[in-house]
């Protein structure tokens, strides 16, 4: 008796085993998020994985667009007195190709989506990032903030809330209140244009179960894994403007209407207020060649800075947001609309 329960164990392991081994292995699509892949291919889990709840993916939505939530039936504070996250940062796909961050090739992509053309990196994708804060944004915030930021997106939120929003620090619920939206915004295998091609080479390399280091580069060569970020200078003579570049006035009319106007317009987070009439646009053009933050120059690459008293100020352009075609292109816009 012993020994034949013991042959049907054996046998009942053989079978469960067996039909584990041939059981079929799922087949991947357009749909599925990508670290859901990343992770099936033997990607460790970054340190800012969580599994969110629908409760903080709807609080960290709500912080991120609103600027406060609600929390055991009470309202919570402001982060910022001065501005939403979303009045830097998009929260939807900006370039067409996720690998490179074109500013020429994002114009073009964010009018036909209908959505503002903005000096911050979009919230689409920033978990799949590896790093924030990059480059020379350790020219405005300094080598100790920007290490605490660069490679963990906790401190990137709150580094954000407190110097880019100049609001408060946030508690630590509302940051894994913001981490479980930012999850619900990752990338999904659709979002990386893979062909048809593709697809079937990454499903059959699952099927293979063999050393998957390969596929997990390839596909993540697919997508930048940072927002780079480069300073630039007002040219030498604003007078001339940047040597070698003519602007197009249909070019800077897109980039008034979908980035000057988007915080400058009646209603928006500037006080300093811009519209379509003749007078504003002989106001910029007067400034263009002086030395003030009013010259496009200047404000494009420069920016404002916070200061006591008065926190609210104008982020900058790094090259990657905004080229030195695009500022010659708006320059051509404003000085044909002010004749």
């Amino acid at each position: 008796m012993k020994i034949s329960l013991a042959i049907s164990s054996l046998l009942g392991m053989f079978l469960l085993l067996s039909m584990v081994t041939n059981a079929p292995t799922k087949q991947w699509n357009s749909e599925d998020n990508l670290y859901d892949v990343l992770f099936a291919l033997g990607e460790t889990k970054p340190k800012h994985y969580i599994q969110g709840t629908p409760e903080q993916i709807k609080q960290g939505e709500e912080i991120i667009k609103e600027g406060r939530t609600h929390r055991m039936g009470k309202r919570s504070r402001r982060v910022s007195k001065y501005y939403m996250c979303t009045t830097c940062h998009n929260v939807e796909q900006e370039d067409p190709d996720l690998r490179v961050s074109n500013p020429e090739t994002r114009l073009d992509y964010v009018k036909a989506k209908g959505i503002p053309f903005l000096q911050g990196s979009t919230f689409k994708g920033i978990v799949n990032r590896e790093t924030w804060y990059n480059d020379d944004y350790v020219k405005k915030y300094g080598a100790e903030k920007i290490g605490e930021a660069h490679e963990d997106l906790r401190n990137a939120i709150q580094l954000c809330a407190v110097e880019c929003a100049q609001g408060r620090k946030m508690k630590d619920w509302e940051v894994e209140s913001v981490l479980a939206y930012y999850w619900s915004l990752q990338f999904t295998l659709g979002d990386l244009n893979l062909s048809s091609e593709e697809m079937r080479e990454l499903n059959q390399a699952m099927v293979q179960r063999g050393d998957t280091r390969k596929t997990l580069n390839w596909l993540k060569s697919k997508y930048a894994q940072k927002s780079a970020a480069t300073f630039f200078d007002p040219p030498p003579s604003k007078h001339t403007g940047y040597e070698g570049l003519t602007g197009d006035p249909t070019r800077g009319k897109d980039i008034y209407e979908l980035s000057c106007l988007f915080c400058h317009q009646p209603g928006g987070v500037s006080h300093y207020l811009l519209d379509d009439k003749k007078q504003s646009f002989q106001h910029l053009k007067s400034k263009i060649p002086k030395d003030t933050h009013f010259s496009l120059y200047q404000i494009i690459a420069y920016g404002t800075y916070a200061i006591p008293g008065h926190k609210p100020y104008m982020p900058h352009y790094p090259l990657e947001r905004m080229s030195k075609q695009q500022v010659e292109d708006l320059r051509a816009y404003i000085e044909q609309q002010a004749e």
